[in-house]
């Protein structure tokens, strides 16, 4: 039996993909990578890699349990990748809420690599 796509939306399953950052065997090499990564911990309740990737400059602003509560309340469907560069990202998450209707998170995210990792530092929203 093969392996699903990762649910970031590559073409590489997700062992291969988001699932060595999520365990943290391997580091995000780049922001977009770090966003894929932090997308697919939502799509498996990863909620602690959730916080340990958010800058410590805004952590304060995020609580690990709303994090696993809004994660576990969705059906994640897709991400779509808008546009990239070294350290932003404007992306569309697109799931089914708790109430089974359909959403879409658009957001242009900021990322700042610090000490060896990239982290997510915070997001505009559209």
């Amino acid at each position: 039996m093969s392996e699903k796509n990762c649910f970031c939306g590559s073409e590489n399953t997700f062992s291969n993909c988001c699932e060595p950052y999520i365990k943290e065997i391997k580091k995000a090499p780049t922001a977009e990578a770090l966003m894929r990564s932090r997308y697919a911990a939502y799509a498996t309740q990863e909620a602690d890699y959730l916080m340990k990737t958010t800058h410590i400059s805004t952590r304060k602003n995020h609580s690990k349990s709303d994090i696993l509560e809004w994660s576990k309340s969705n059906n994640w469907l897709r991400l779509e990748i808008l546009n990239a560069t070294e350290t932003t990202v404007e992306f569309k998450a697109y799931f089914i809420d708790d109430s089974l209707q359909a959403n879409v998170h658009h957001e242009k995210s900021a990322f700042k690599f610090e000490d060896g990792s990239w982290f997510y530092v915070d997001g505009k929203f559209f």
